[in-house]
Formats: structure tokens, sequence, C-alpha cells
């Protein structure tokens, strides 16, 4: 099918972009990967796209001490293949990795997807369980933050008001002495994962367990995040035992049947994958810990 009609803007700057959104009520578009296909299929049928590839500002990926912040602009291969990105924060890449395939990451925009808020999606997991933040603007309302808490609010459904512009998202560094894991299972290399899991979990100076949670997606309506902290305070890093959070994990998960997978077999899914993703972020945590 074709899209339905719709005018093309195409500002450059921020404000320029920001004050067409508001006058049109149109959707924005940088890399179109969600959006082209919705509107191909009928299924969005925006008046206009304000097409934000040629504003400046926003193509940057900037780390620092506390966080990595990811422009608008940035295409999902870009953040994957970014050194300083992962030496920051390792969970970005090894999630990254499995959005999609190749030709759609060299195209797709992290903060687009974030912004699309799909609950099967895996950088919107990574934003709540680093407890990132995206950065938005709007003509009216100049510029906010809003923390990844507060942003997934359903399926495909965010804080991001219709006027404005999510010009960056900001993933905070984890606490020394973390590590992270990220796994999925889907039917076929770069589908929708049936189930998926991020982990993070931080050790102190004896290489004792001092905090831990996971986020995980395909089994709610947001991305559903999870501390299991307290499941493993104090043990060892080689001695943790991690099975009381399949528990924890179990009561907060809501998973869906549909032709791809029971919605028992995804809460199966969920306590196996939590399991595992712990234990690997606690393995990769042990060796980050200054001697």
């Amino acid at each position: 099918m074709k899209p339905a009609p719709f005018a093309y803007l195409l500002p450059s700057t921020v404000d320029e972009a920001a004050e067409m959104l508001a006058a049109t009520g149109g959707k924005v578009l940088a890399g179109g990967q969600s959006l082209i296909p919705l509107m191909s299929m009928r299924l969005a049928a925006p008046p206009a796209l304000v097409d934000i590839n040629r504003v400046g500002g926003i193509t940057d990926i900037e780390v620092g001490d506390d966080a990595v912040r990811v422009g608008a602009l940035v295409r999902h291969a870009a953040l994957e293949a970014h050194a300083p990105a992962y030496d920051a924060n390792p969970l970005l890449r090894r999630a990254l990795r499995h959005v999609a395939h190749a030709t759609i990451r060299n195209r797709g925009t992290t903060v687009g997807s974030i912004v699309h808020a799909d609950p099967a999606g895996e950088m919107p997991a990574v934003l709540r369980l680093l407890g990132g933040s995206v950065e938005a603007v709007s003509q009216a309302r100049g510029r906010r933050s809003i923390d990844a808490a507060d942003f997934f609010v359903g399926p495909l459904e965010s804080a991001l008001g219709e006027d404005e512009i999510a010009v960056g998202v900001v993933f905070p560094r984890p606490p020394a002495g973390s590590g992270s894991s990220w796994l999925e299972i889907s039917r076929r290399r770069g589908d929708y994962a049936l189930v998926g899991v991020g982990a993070v979990v931080t050790l102190d100076s004896d290489r004792n367990v001092i905090g831990a949670a996971v986020s995980l997606i395909s089994v709610g309506a947001t991305p559903v995040h999870v501390d299991v902290g307290h499941v493993g305070a104090d043990s060892a890093y080689d001695d943790v035992d991690w099975s009381g959070a399949t528990e924890l994990v179990d009561a907060a998960i809501s998973p869906e049947a549909d032709i791809h997978a029971t919605a028992d077999y995804r809460r199966h899914l969920a306590q196996v994958l939590t399991r595992r993703a712990l234990a690997e972020a606690t393995a990769d945590a042990a060796p980050r810990v200054a001697a």
C-alpha cells in the first residue's frame, strides 16, 4: 500500500522543526524505519512529515564522566561501533547488536527507537534499566528532560507531547564495579524477541553484590523494570544465587499469547533469561572492580 497524502517539511534548526511540528500536527522523520512502514500500511496518516535530517546539533555521541548522550540523528550502527561509548557503557553495544538487521541499524536511529516506545524494542528497556532520560523540545514549553521511568506510558505510547521533538537521550554510566548483560530469544535472528532481558549488577570492593536490576521486553505494555538487588545482597560474586529474582520478575510481568508464543512460554523464557542475564552481568562485573 501507499501512504495517505502528506506535506513534507525540511527544517534546518531545532527551533524551526518545533515550529513546523506545532503548526502542522505532523510527525518527526529521522530514520523512518518504524514510521514509514506504519504509514505505508495506513496505520498512521500524519498530515505532515517534519524531516530533521538536515538539522544541526543533533548528530553527536557525547561521552562524559557520568553519561553517554546520544543525539536524535545518531544511527544505531554508529552508536554500536562507537568505541568510547562502549568503554563507558558496554550494555549499549550488547543490546544494539540485537536490534533488527544491519540494514535497519544503518538507517534507524536510537532516539527514534526509544520514542517509538515499542514494548518489544531493546533500546527503551536499556534506557529504563540505566535510569536514563529523554531530552525534548517544543515551541510552547521549550526544553525539558523526561525520566525513563515516566516516559513509557503504554504500547507505542510515550510521555512525549505531540508538539515535542526528542533531540537526544542520556544513558547514565552504571556505578563503578558494575557489569551488564543482554540476552534475548527470537524465532529468527533480527525478529522481534519473544522475550529479552537486560541486567546490571554492581559489586563492592570485596566483590560482593550491592545492587542489581533487570529490564524485560515483550512481556508487558512497556519495558518491565525490576529491582532484584536484595536477592543477591552481600553475596560474593562467585557464590550468589539469583533464583529468587525469577519470583520477582514473574510477579511483575504480564505476557500475552500471540502467533509466535504462548503466554506461559514467554513467562518461562523470562525466568530462564533473567537467571542467565544476572549471572552473566555478575561475571562481567567482577574484573571491573578495582584491585
